[in-house]
């Protein structure tokens, strides 16, 4: 099986590659614009590979695009490129609608065309897997169940906005033109290899090099965290068995307010690295509350029991195991 995936050079997508590579027969398209977010060095351990290759596109660019349908001819699409995070999307949003939106929008259009050219069994294998997150849902009150695949929308920042808008278009284009496609909306991912601008790395560098932990509010915002190698499972499970114009929550039941998160991290750390880089006690007494973000959701969880009993995923790694291998990673990397 040929699989394009778009943004295979960042986090999730650098784990997808790498999974399908060393656990599966498949061959690997891999399409990324290569902004600061992705890098090719996740990949190191792949790109020898005869099954793998790199195309160095946007998914804005249609004739790009269309080249590469044309000259691959994929058996299916994982789409993880995307514009993720808050903080930038609330600074500059237009980046996120051009990517989210425009991007996602363009890669519709050139999959649908090479959708129906194909012969009759590959256009009924044919699949796209739209990776989106439960951020589109909004936020819960802590008495609230978590968030399903029939939660209404109801975004908070612009990234989850174009996400949303995202995840409408790739709906319309199965209803409308009969596209066959599938949605995933997952929880908070963590493990080796994010951008350090992302919150777990963030607390992990600035601990090591003795500067303030910084965290908006009182830290009580709750987010549901799942292992970035048990994500791309579940994708792949989506891929290969779920049902066609279906969407499927992914998260691993980990809820955790952000101030316990980072505590948590800085006992870690206390154990690992006993030698601090300053005259501090302990990593904690770096922690700093800043002023809130506008608009922050206070609590996501995902129920994702759909998943499991149609799938028969479930997550592998214990967060407390995720987050020591995630520490020692960045610990090897100093």
């Amino acid at each position: 099986m040929k699989i394009l995936i778009t943004g295979g050079a960042g986090f999730i997508g650098s784990a997808m590659v790498r999974y399908l590579i060393n656990h599966t027969d498949d061959s690997v398209i891999n399409v990324d614009k290569l902004t600061y977010a992705g890098s090719l060095k996740s990949l190191a351990t792949v790109e020898r590979s005869a099954r793998y290759v790199f195309e160095q596109v946007d998914i804005c660019d249609k004739p790009s695009l269309e080249r590469v349908f044309a000259q691959y001819q994929p058996d299916a699409v994982i789409h993880l490129a995307a514009e993720s995070h808050v903080d930038r999307s609330i600074d500059g949003p237009a980046a996120f609608l051009q990517s989210n939106i425009v991007g996602t929008f363009t890669l519709l259009e050139v999959a649908r065309a090479y959708w129906v050219q194909l012969d009759e069994k590959k256009r009924l294998g044919f699949r796209l897997l739209h990776v989106s997150t439960d951020e589109v849902y909004g936020d819960l009150e802590q008495s609230e169940t978590p968030f399903t695949e029939t939660t209404p929308y109801k975004p908070s920042s612009p990234y989850s906005a174009s996400k949303a808008s995202s995840d409408h278009l790739v709906r319309a284009w199965h209803r409308t033109y009969g596209l066959p496609i599938l949605v995933s909306n997952c929880s908070n991912n963590y493990g080796p290899h994010q951008h350090t601008e992302k919150l777990i790395p963030l607390m992990i560098k600035n601990a090591l090099n003795g500067y303030a932990l910084p965290i908006y509010g009182d830290g009580n915002q709750i987010r549901d965290w799942l292992y970035v190698d048990d994500h791309v499972k579940a994708l792949y499970a989506m891929l290969m068995r779920g049902r066609v114009g279906e969407s499927y929550n992914v998260g691993a039941s980990n809820e955790m307010r952000n101030i316990d998160l980072v505590k948590t991290l800085c006992n870690i750390l206390d154990e690992q690295v006993p030698v601090k880089p300053i005259e501090i006690e302990k990593y904690q007494d770096l922690i700093t509350c800043i002023t809130d973000r506008p608009g922050h959701d206070a609590r996501y969880a995902i129920d994702a029991s759909k998943l499991r009993k149609e799938l028969g995923w479930r997550p592998e790694v214990d967060f407390s195991e995720g987050l020591r291998r995630t520490v020692a990673w960045y610990l090897s990397k100093c």
